[in-house]
């Protein structure tokens, strides 16, 4: 705290951006006494982040004491902000920042498996992000449609459990779990459809890239970030947040109706493009000389 107190009183920033709400107070009782202005950027979902007792402590905190020395809150989907904005009680200014969405070289898919239907997911292998959810319904699916496939990519300490779930329905031979660490172009350009079904997010980078792409994505509705993305019909639709039947519903008719599916290729290509690095730059231009004045 001592550091990051004598970096802010170094220099008159005209804002100081702290992400989330716990370095935020951190922050701001660290620089007590020193007048700046003070903006929080929200990335995750912060019913979720008051898990723990200092987490409850830092929270309770900033409602009672640091909202008020709070210039902006920016978040990166309206409807975390919303979330914010009821659970603070806030009155601060708010802006919807969103996160940027990288292109690639080649953004062309070539579909999965000769005669089968390839789903995809891409994401750390963790609870958030519920691959569980995923491999269950996968095993509903594929026994009514034995020509599907599902590709899991990403890392992370939940693998073991996911390769053990997965060889307990006996589904090795149908899905693959890749490793793709810095770019799933690979993976992406390979499959048929795209299937999240996170247990909770802040925005959703992963849906973003496969819309990039041109996929059809099914998607949990979990706070925060699907619904705020998948805002028209062709772009994919959304399920219940425990998956479940809906889930197996919604993959089962992709499947069947894949053809169709596809001839919407162009449009969601087009429609992320309102995410590019170049035009979200001056989204975030706007709102940090917003917050600043």
């Amino acid at each position: 705290m001592t550091t990051f107190r004598d970096v802010i009183k170094s220099k008159k920033y005209d804002l100081v951006v702290v992400p989330q709400i716990e370095p935020a107070v951190i922050a701001m009782v660290s620089c007590l006494g020193i007048q700046r202005n003070f903006a929080i950027h929200l990335h995750g979902n912060p019913k979720r982040e008051r898990s723990h007792l200092k987490a409850r402590i830092l929270f309770f905190l900033m409602k009672a004491f640091f909202l008020r020395r709070t210039a902006y809150v920016f978040g990166t989907s309206p409807r975390q902000l919303s979330s914010f904005r009821e659970m603070f009680d806030s009155k601060v200014p708010q802006c919807w920042v969103p996160n940027p969405v990288r292109k690639f070289d080649n953004a062309q898919t070539t579909g999965g498996e000769p005669g089968c239907v390839t789903f995809i997911n891409v994401g750390r292998f963790s609870h958030q992000k519920g691959q569980d959810i995923l491999v269950r319904a996968f095993a509903e699916v594929h026994k009514q449609r034995k020509n599907t496939r599902l590709k899991i990519v990403g890392h992370g300490s939940g693998e073991e459990d996911l390769r053990r779930e997965i060889a307990r329905l006996q589904l090795q031979d149908v899905v693959a779990i890749e490793h793709h660490p810095d770019d799933p172009q690979p993976a992406l350009s390979t499959s048929d459809i795209y299937v999240s079904t996170s247990r909770w997010e802040g925005w959703s980078l992963a849906i973003c890239e496969a819309l990039r792409f041109g996929l059809p994505v099914i998607a949990t509705d979990c706070e925060f970030g699907p619904s705020d993305i998948l805002v028209d019909p062709r772009l994919g639709r959304l399920v219940d947040p425990e998956g479940g039947a809906s889930l197996v519903t919604a993959m089962i008719d992709y499947c069947d109706h894949i053809v169709s599916a596809k001839r919407d290729s162009d449009f969601r290509q087009s429609f992320i493009d309102q995410y590019s690095e170049e035009k979200v730059v001056d989204v975030h231009a706007t709102a940090l000389r917003a917050a600043a004045g």
